[in-house]
């Protein structure tokens, strides 16, 4: 089975985690949100591509979800001392990362090919694909300002009103070479547990992707990512409130409700299985929470058991 997971960072790393114990790697082709994407220090940097990697290569930090494992920040402390505002965590290994990505970028490879060559490198097996190649940055206006979505969330720990927000790029960006293709022609697309507006949002908002989940004659799974009416992790809360949009499962719904056909909900949220049903979607509960690998695998398992090859609903 061809599997395709639109995804975001941590809890899409987390899931995809699992999922790449209950089928083949290999048949796996993760499609990572870049919005995120930026240059620090010179240095093209893609947070979400990188979490993705380290987590399928068995290298992360699971403490913090990000970085890896064991990783030390001489470097880091280097540019403090010399008077360096450092607000984004750069690992020494970390940093490696992002060196090979920019020189190969600056060699003439797109990011599609620099991310193939770098999971190579770790050893991962499934297809990591960037959603687009072209520029695209996620940017938040708070009270201080417009800022990049790195700034908003990693140094002002996503603390300010949210006023505006923008997706520099998106009239010009197009969906990375395949992406279209093996949206269209796999066997499942599973949305994974990411924040719908700047993670998912921004994968959705490349012209073509959200077009491409439109006409596909086989299912869509996702796996809402607030849990009793708040993410786990980071502002998707906040920015859903901004876009007017209910902070619950039956608003991740009507977020997707164009090309849904299932929508996998926290225990918690059992309740509003009828109202998500109510939108033409179909709805089911289970303990969506990943602490443990035995987490990350039963929820993979759970999904899957979903599709049993059933044809599309609608």
């Amino acid at each position: 089975m061809r599997i395709v997971v639109l995804a975001g960072g941590v809890g899409a790393a987390k899931f995809l985690q699992g999922l790449s114990r209950v089928v083949s790697p290999r048949d796996l082709l993760c499609v990572v949100n870049t919005g995120d994407d930026i240059i620090l220090h010179g240095l093209h940097i893609s947070p979400d591509l990188d979490i993705v990697t380290y987590t399928l290569a068995g290298v992360v930090d699971h403490e913090k979800g990000w970085g890896i494992h064991g990783d030390t920040f001489h470097c880091l402390d280097s540019l403090k001392s010399l008077g360096s505002e450092e607000w984004f965590g750069l690992g020494d290994k970390d940093l490696a990362t992002h060196l090979r990505r920019t020189e190969l970028l600056s060699s003439g490879l797109s990011l599609s090919e620099a991310t193939t060559i770098l999971c190579q490198r770790f050893g991962v097996e499934s297809h990591v694909l960037p959603m687009t190649n072209d520029r695209f940055e996620t940017w938040i206006r708070t009270d201080a300002g417009w800022m990049h979505f790195e700034e908003y969330y990693v140094r002002r720990a996503f603390r300010d009103k949210v006023t505006g927000l923008e997706f520099r790029g998106v009239d010009s960006a197009r969906p990375a070479p395949g992406v279209v293709e093996t949206l269209s022609e796999a066997d499942l697309v599973i949305v994974a547990p990411s924040n719908p507006i700047v993670s998912i949002g921004a994968i959705l908002a490349v012209r073509g992707i959200r077009e491409a989940l439109q006409r596909r004659d086989k299912l869509v799974i996702a796996i809402s990512p607030i849990i009793g009416g708040s993410p786990l992790k980071g502002p998707a809360d906040k920015l859903m409130s901004y876009c007017g949009v209910e902070v619950s499962s039956r608003g991740v719904a009507k977020l997707y409700e164009d090309f849904l056909d299932l929508l996998i909900l926290d225990s918690v949220d059992e309740a509003l299985i009828s109202d998500v049903t109510s939108m033409g979607i179909e709805a089911i509960a289970t303990n969506t929470i990943m602490k443990t690998m035995e987490d990350k695998v039963r929820l993979a398992g759970f999904v899957l058991k979903q599709v049993n090859d059933r044809p599309r609903p609608r």
